[in-house]
């Protein structure tokens, strides 16, 4: 079973520390940045349950930050913590997509509470598993089997995936999957659903022998 993954940006080394290791004796795994610079990347490609989001960052205000993610379809839980304790920077945060909002000083028992009770709120059942022909999604570990070959898919790719299986034999058009696996952003073309497929297929039929997703021209895809 994968275990819970938080991701700390705090740029106060000495505090950040502090959090992984708290973090770490609770039983969560956890990756730390200074800034924001390759946060991006690890959302795209890691099952991230959980973000802990500094506001007064060298690279980036963090809420400003967190109002991009939300605008791009990142839907990632924020936890704020940060010396920012003006109401109107409390106000700011939750308006911005914060879950939750914890000015410093802090506590560090609370803390971990209020980790658990947003991680209560947010994370998903584990009890849909998924089988549709020779694949299957066990959801409780997040992991996709042909077979018994186990694929190495990022966090894209297993949510397009499953968005096909979800609605099998059914077409689905690019707008559809724009909205429901990248989520509606003016910077997301049809051509990143292309080439997201294109690596996808590539994945789960290497040999172009089982054609689990076909391209309806003009129209969009189906799974069967």
């Amino acid at each position: 079973m994968n275990r819970t993954l938080i991701v700390i940006v705090e740029d106060e080394e000495d505090i950040l520390e502090l959090v992984e290791y708290t973090l770490q004796k609770e039983g969560y795994d956890t990756i730390g940045f200074l800034n924001t610079d390759r946060l991006s990347q690890v959302l795209d490609e890691e099952e991230v349950d959980l973000l802990i989001m500094d506001r007064n960052l060298p690279s980036s205000e963090g809420a400003v930050y967190v109002k991009e993610l939300r605008q791009k379809g990142y839907n990632t839980p924020v936890i704020f913590l940060t010396a920012k304790d003006n109401p109107k920077d409390i106000i700011e945060g939750f308006e911005v997509g914060g879950d939750d909002y914890l000015t410093k000083p802090f506590d560090i028992n609370e803390f971990v509470l209020r980790i658990r009770a947003v991680l209560k709120r947010t994370q998903k059942s584990l009890d849909n598993n998924l089988r549709i022909r020779d694949i299957t999604y066990k959801a409780q570990s997040k992991e996709i089997f042909i077979e018994d070959r186990k694929l190495n898919l990022t966090k894209l790719e297993l949510t397009l995936l499953l968005e096909f299986m979800k609605n099998r034999n059914i077409l689905l058009t690019r707008e559809h999957l724009l909205g429901n696996v990248w989520g509606y952003s003016e910077d997301k073309k049809e051509k990143s659903v292309n080439v997201a497929i294109k690596r996808l297929k590539e994945k789960i039929d290497p040999d172009k022998s089982k054609e689990y997703i076909k391209s309806i021209r003009g129209e969009g895809y189906i799974f069967s």
